[in-house]
């Protein structure tokens, strides 16, 4: 346990960004907003267990927990939960790494989905399997596509919460102009790309597609054309051998070349990409599906969104958070009473899906009367759901945030910098074995 411990807390140090959600994900109701005070607990009563819960949401999507905690609350007078926002993913991490070895640990708490593997590993949460089976729960009650990240070593150690996945984000109003459809595939890609660009002399005015700099895309792209992000066996990667990491960057930097993409500068990157589209500047985007309600509330066209386009098939992994039960926890009993609440209660996570526009992740809540309808009338937020089919996180291991750096490092040196791709596919081969065989 201490080895693991501190392989935990000496990997915080190699971490900068996750995949999709590593600082803050494009969201309609949070992008700059500052961060909620946390639910104040009510003096506790004889007999009260107050339990704790650390998040990373903030501005709205933090009020909308705190709405949640207080339906709780008021609806479980033995219990008194308290929320606490610890700042962005890899912040709550660190603060959450800090807290396991000083044995100051929440009870419960939010986890980005490519961390739960590290924490598990060091045997900090919870296996949530005989809590789900005294509560007669199922696995199969949860939407398979955003499980990827909930079992270790055949424990179950967290279960979704705010989660998303890329989607593509198109201004069809640009794209019916010309005549053309949204694309389906890459081949269709390239060539929408590639008629939406607009030159005055040696300047781009308009671009057919743009992305934010994050590891999440190409992964989808790898999936996509045949590949997974780690070999079988999890001691070197699985996009080399085959030809799919050439194939990848060689279609985005061909897209580069020509002008049909933009790709902007790390800092920022999200909100570079969002302005770009919502100004009609780009015809295509490729970003969460928390930026549905931003871009829809801004965007003066037709906007419309659809699967990511396919290679040899559909792919998208997933992003977000998931909740965890510490393992250390005094309170498991009233812990899992209110996890167990917030994700099947229909007072629990459906409001805070609705309000937020993140994904449902149960079948009796995709199925709900309140969803069916918000989909009816803003179809746009079903694209992603139905995306779900076909979910592939290929990225997950113990060693996931480390290497990412050095996958980061492989798309700025190919991106950025136009290092020749093989070269740079050999360099970050040769990193991620020497991490993946420690």
């Amino acid at each position: 346990m201490k080895k693991k411990l501190s392989l935990i807390l000496a990997t915080t140090v190699m971490v900068g960004l996750l995949a999709g959600c590593g600082q803050a994900e494009p969201s309609s109701n949070s992008a700059g907003s500052a961060a909620p005070d946390s639910v104040k607990a009510e003096p506790t009563k004889a007999g009260t267990t107050t339990i704790n819960i650390w998040h990373s949401l903030s501005g709205k999507n933090g009020e909308y927990m705190d709405a949640l905690l207080k339906r709780f609350n008021d609806s479980h007078p033995n219990i008194q939960v308290v929320g606490t926002f610890q700042g962005t993913y890899d912040e709550t991490v660190t603060k959450l790494q800090q807290s396991i070895a000083a044995k100051t640990a929440p009870d419960v708490t939010m986890l980005e989905r490519a961390y739960v593997e590290l924490f598990a590993d060091a045997d900090a949460l919870e296996d949530l399997t005989p809590m789900m089976k005294a509560s007669n729960l199922s696995k199969d009650e949860f939407i398979a596509g955003l499980m990827g990240h909930s079992t270790f070593n055949n424990k179950l150690v967290t279960l979704p919460l705010n989660r998303s996945t890329p989607i593509l984000h198109i201004n069809k109003t640009l794209l019916d102009a010309k005549g053309l459809a949204v694309p389906k595939t890459w081949d269709d890609l390239k060539k929408v790309a590639n008629a939406m660009v607009i030159k005055e002399g040696s300047e781009i005015k308009q671009y057919g597609l743009t992305m934010p700099y994050d590891t999440w895309y190409p992964i989808a792209m790898i999936t996509q054309a045949g590949g997974t992000f780690f070999s079988e066996n999890k001691k070197s990667i699985g996009f080399y051998d085959n030809g799919v990491g050439q194939k990848v960057f060689g279609f985005l930097k061909d897209m580069q070349s020509s002008g049909a993409l933009f790709y902007p500068p790390a800092k920022d990157s999200g909100n570079i990409a969002n302005q770009l589209f919502t100004s009609g500047k780009v015809a295509m985007m490729y970003q969460s599906t928390g930026s549905i309600g931003g871009l829809a509330s801004t965007a003066k066209f037709d906007y419309t969104t659809a699967y990511l386009p396919m290679d040899k098939a559909y792919g998208t992994p997933t992003g977000g958070a998931n909740v965890a039960l510490m393992a250390g926890s005094k309170n498991k009993t009233a812990a899992w009473e209110f996890v167990r609440w917030m994700e099947t209660d229909p007072q629990g996570a459906l409001p805070f899906i609705l309000q937020s526009g993140y994904l449902p992740f149960t079948k009796s809540m995709a199925a709900s009367k309140e969803l069916t309808d918000l989909w009816a009338k803003e179809p746009n937020r079903k694209v992603a759901f139905d995306q779900l089919q076909y979910a592939v996180d290929t990225n997950k291991s113990v060693a996931w945030p480390e290497v990412m750096g050095e996958f980061n490092k492989m798309i700025e040196a190919t991106m950025y910098d136009n290092k020749d791709i093989k070269t740079s596919l050999d360099t970050f081969k040769k990193q991620a074995e020497q991490i993946l065989t420690k």
